[in-house]
This record gives C-alpha cells, sequence and structure tokens, in this order.
C-alpha cells in the first residue's frame, strides 16, 4: 500500500495523529510519503525520519491519501489530488470536522477497516470556473469541492452580481456577494448565510446570497448541470472570488463561468459511519431531550 499523508499546520494533536497512523500503516507494510513542507516543518521531531519518503506533487500509482487536520486540510488536499482519483480520508484535529469525520482515538480503527474494505466511496461533485479574460491566479487550480464565493473587495458598499443560468438572466444579486456551492460544501459557508443542508450524492448546486439588501433573496437550488454566468460591478473596480480557501482578484469587466468539475473526489466513507451520523454529530440534533 502507497500513503500520501498531509497536514497543513502541525501542532501535538496533529502529530500525535502522526505517530499513531504511522503505526497501523507500518504493520500493513505500507510505504508512506510525507507532503514535502509537512516533513521540513516536523522532522526534526520524528522519532525515524527512515519511516517516511517525501511527494510534491502526487501520481495515480497511490492508493490512499490521509489528510490530518480539519476541514480546511481536506480542502488543501485536494489541489493535491486533483483528478488522479486517489480516496481521502480525513483525521479531524481541527473543529467541527464535516469532511474529516476520523478522530484521532478512532485511527487504528479506521485503518483496520480500510485494510477489511469495510468502507465506500463517496464521490464528491466539484465546481469549476473559468474567467474572461483568463486569470492567471485561477488557471492552474480552476476548482472548489465546497464552493466559489464571490465577494466585495475594498469597500464597505454592496455589489451587485448579475447572474445567468444557462445563458437566462436570473436576476441581480444587491448583496456583500455571493456563493456557489455543491453539497459537500453545504454544510460550509453556505449554511452559514442560510444556504440548505444537501445530502453529498443529491445531482444539486445552491445559489446563496451574502447578505442580500433584497429581502426577498433567498437560496437557490439548481441542476448540477447548469451554466451559472456571473458579473459583477459596485463602487470599486475589483472584487474578490474564492475557491474553497484560495483567492484571488478580478476586474469589474471580467465575465465569470461555472460548471460542474469534469471530475470527482473520492470519499473514505467507513461502514461505521454516514453522513446522516456526522449531521446528528455536528449539528447536535440529537440533543434535543424530545430524541
Amino acid at each position: 500500500m502507497k500513503v500520501a499523508i498531509y497536514s497543513q499546520y502541525p501542532k501535538k494533536q496533529s502529530k500525535d495523529s502522526l505517530k499513531a497512523l504511522t503505526k497501523e500503516l507500518l504493520k500493513l507494510n505500507a510505504t508512506l510519503f510525507l507532503e514535502q513542507d509537512f516533513f521540513n516543518d516536523i522532522k526534526t521531531e520524528l522519532s525515524n525520519p527512515s519511516n517516511y519518503k517525501t511527494f510534491t506533487v502526487l501520481d495515480k500509482s497511490f492508493d490512499l491519501f490521509v489528510s490530518i487536520g480539519g476541514d480546511g486540510t481536506i480542502l488543501r488536499a485536494i489541489t493535491f489530488v486533483k483528478d488522479l482519483n486517489i480516496p481521502i480520508i480525513g483525521i479531524n484535529t481541527g473543529r467541527l470536522g464535516f469532511l474529516a469525520t476520523i478522530q484521532p482515538e478512532g485511527i487504528k480503527e479506521a485503518i483496520q477497516q480500510i485494510q477489511n474494505k469495510e468502507y465506500t466511496l463517496s464521490k464528491r461533485t466539484l465546481l469549476s470556473i473559468e474567467t474572461s479574460p483568463e486569470n492567471n491566479d485561477i488557471k492552474d487550480l480552476n476548482f472548489a469541492l465546497n464552493e466559489i464565493a464571490i465577494s466585495r473587495k475594498n469597500t464597505t458598499s454592496m455589489i451587485t452580481v448579475e447572474t445567468k443560468l444557462n445563458n437566462e438572466f436570473l436576476t441581480s444579486y444587491w448583496s456583500d456577494g455571493l456563493i456557489i456551492s455543491t453539497p459537500t460544501g453545504s454544510t460550509g459557508y453556505s449554511l452559514s448565510c442560510a444556504g440548505p443542508v444537501i445530502t453529498p450524492d443529491t445531482t444539486s448546486f445552491v445559489l446563496t446570497p451574502i447578505a442580500p439588501h433584497n429581502l426577498s433573496a433567498r437560496p437557490l437550488v439548481i441542476e448540477d448541470s447548469t451554466t451559472i454566468q456571473l458579473k459583477v460591478s459596485g463602487r470599486e473596480d475589483n472584487y474578490l472570488v474564492s475557491l474553497d480557501s484560495r483567492i484571488a482578484t478580478l476586474s469589474n469587466d471580467t465575465i465569470i463561468t461555472i460548471k460542474k468539475s469534469p471530475f470527482t473526489i473520492n470519499m473514505i466513507e467507513l461502514n461505521s459511519e454516514s453522513f446522516l451520523t456526522t449531521l446528528r454529530k455536528k449539528l447536535l440534533w440529537g440533543e434535543d431531550k424530545r430524541n
């Protein structure tokens, strides 16, 4: 088994999780690769650095990608995985953990389940973006797992986001911005702006305005085959576009086209876990005493 391991900001819990993970994987004679920057950050603290090789890019020969951190770490991890179809699992040393669902104390059991193939692959839809004129900051990594968000820059004034669906005019959102979310991202930024929760296997996207001036503007669920076209205007000449955690500045004359990405991300879902179980745990739905 060839395993890639990644973490963004190594802290004690992440290092302890790496130690526990390494112990279990070496029992299976796995070959372990740490992301180069991650390895450089912790190599002086590793008891046996020779257990690890390093990577800066991946190829299809890898059998598993393990992310150690929170959901943000997994969002960064997909920039390595891209369209390679490498299964991803996340060990949660962050906060909420909708994507990183394995707790540090459950590492041994999780690896055993993976070894026994007691899991399914949850194929997660991504968004892709094109801009006219082309923007160099996003053209190489032009996809997002959670959401693509448009937001104002250098101003407290709202912006206007003219929105078309399949070349048909929908509306112009007067707001602080607009979120286009995948089902995976429906529990992220979109949810905090009153967007709906959508199960990961739903073939839909969500348009969620950010602090809209029009009180009638509400989140809209659309087919994921829809082509979304956006044009922004406002008092400033530029605005921000974010792809998960990656941000670029665009000028107001830029036309944005957003579509379903041609590839998916494979998230490992252990048989002992499910999206509904995660919802109950993370949103505390089971805490109502009437349950």
